[in-house]
């Protein structure tokens, strides 16, 4: 299980940086979710996906945080914080820019919304896996994942935010 664990650090990465909206904060969560999976690699049960019990850890990990950073200051602070976080970005590849411009964009959704397209969008991750990460059921996934694409295309539709496109 410890050798499997370096092959799913760049997803964990990418999925971290979705939700904290930064590099730093999102590798800071990367490696508490390894050192807490490290700690507790004596529960894993090798009938469940590596990939799906380190995800749910990340973003147990984050929902944690989230809580705690709430109880010290006011929620609506550190969401309003979030939605205006610019990501400016160094002339690069369009690819680049594109998906700098789709996640400056998901901040604008809702955390559900957000962690539910990451998921299955970027992470390409079945349908079931996602909701075991997420521990919802599958439904309550497929619909925050319609409301998410429906909220994304209107965001990006505003405004002449229509640069690019939104890939179902």
């Amino acid at each position: 299980m410890l050798e499997e664990l370096s092959d799913h650090i760049e997803s964990l990465r990418r999925y971290a940086f979705v939700l904290c909206r930064n590099h730093h904060d999102a590798d800071d969560l990367v490696q508490e979710t390894l050192v807490k999976a490290i700690a507790a690699a004596h529960t894993y049960k090798t009938e469940k996906k590596l990939r799906i019990w380190l995800f749910a850890i990340l973003h147990n990990n984050f929902i944690s945080s989230k809580r705690q950073f709430a109880r010290r200051t006011r929620a609506a602070a550190f969401l309003d914080g979030l939605a205006e976080q610019d990501g400016t970005v160094p002339p690069q590849q369009e690819k680049t820019l594109e998906a700098r411009h789709t996640v400056r964009m998901m901040a604008r959704l809702s955390t559900d919304q957000q962690a539910a397209l990451s998921l299955i969008a970027l992470e390409g991750m079945p349908y079931e896996e996602a909701a075991e990460v997420l521990d919802i059921p599958v439904g309550t996934l497929m619909s925050r994942l319609a409301r998410g694409r429906e909220a994304l295309r209107k965001i990006m539709n505003s405004k002449g935010e229509a640069r690019f496109k939104v890939v179902r």
